[in-house]
């Protein structure tokens, strides 16, 4: 069988990086919960996309608002083809047309080749918040006193985890229109360059996503082997048994690359013994060998 499902899933060290909707003064991390009652923060899918796609210098497709009134939605433009936007290539979208006089309306869709995860903290948030002033600017003026307000900004450092998945048999087709196989497997490299050295600007900080550990590799199967799979036993230590016991299985055993940064997980010295590893940059490079053997 030939193998066309590239998933690789990555645990990063970040702070704080996407809020939700605040409260007052109070900004608000993104969190769900779990069986454990604890609480956990989020990167979503969304925010990842946003980055990856910034970081590639990809975000400039077409877009348009369509509707009326206060009924308006951002879409992107009909014009735009994925020949000459890959972030509709990998990403897809939904054209809608609407229903006039002249025209029977309808919409156009492209599901997505690439499929994110949340980026999920793996430790447990706990009500830390930053107590913010912005004493700096208020000082200077002199004729009026308290003039500035106090707000809180909920704040977590943890590390994450998340997957990416690529159909890489759907990259570059979109009914008619097909790019020539050096352009798909660029886009995917250039793709996975973004996961490799992702980072985020929020709230005045530049956050490393980098990743420091990473596992997947280019299957037979398309199947997300490792999503749900990273977490660690007990403090930065990751379990790796349940690795070990998915490397069963002869797509998994045969194809999976493992990548880990040393001296930041505590037992990194058992990592590299029950699982062949290779540096982060090995791993990478060993992904985009796979993708231009595919498309060659």
């Amino acid at each position: 069988m030939k193998k066309n499902g590239l998933t690789a899933s990555f645990i990063i060290e970040t702070e704080s990086a996407n809020y939700s909707e605040g409260m007052g003064n109070i900004a608000v991390l993104k969190k769900m919960s779990r069986a454990d009652r604890k609480e956990y923060t989020y990167i979503s899918r969304q925010a990842l996309r946003y980055n990856l796609m910034k970081n590639a210098a990809w975000d400039n497709t077409p877009v348009l608002a369509s509707g009326s009134g206060s009924k308006k939605v951002v879409q992107f433009a009909p014009e735009a083809t994925i020949k000459d936007y890959p972030e509709i290539d990998l990403f897809g979208y939904l054209k809608t047309i609407a229903k006039t006089d002249t025209e029977k309306g309808g919409s156009n869709k492209r599901a997505a080749v690439v499929r994110l995860s949340n980026a999920i903290a793996m430790e447990a948030y706990n009500d830390d918040f930053d107590y913010m002033t912005n004493m700096g600017l208020a000082d200077r003026i002199t004729t009026e006193k308290n003039v500035n307000s106090i707000a809180q900004s909920e704040i977590h450092k943890s590390f994450y985890t998340y997957t990416i998945t690529i159909d890489l048999d759907k990259v570059g087709i979109d009914g008619d229109i097909e790019i020539d196989n050096k352009e798909k497997a660029n886009r995917v490299k250039t793709f996975i360059d973004g996961a490799q050295f992702l980072y985020r600007d929020i709230k005045g900080r530049r956050e490393n996503m980098n990743p420091i550990f990473a596992i997947g590799g280019v299957y037979t199967r398309k199947n997300p082997y490792f999503e749900n799979r990273l977490k660690f036993d007990f403090k930065n230590h990751l379990a790796v048994d349940c690795l070990t016991e998915l490397m069963q299985d002869d797509d998994v055993k045969e194809n999976t690359t493992v990548g880990c940064l040393s001296g930041i997980l505590v037992n990194d010295k058992e990592i590299k013994e029950k699982l062949t590893v290779n540096t982060i940059s090995e791993f990478f490079a060993k992904l985009k060998t796979e993708v231009d053997a595919y498309y060659e």
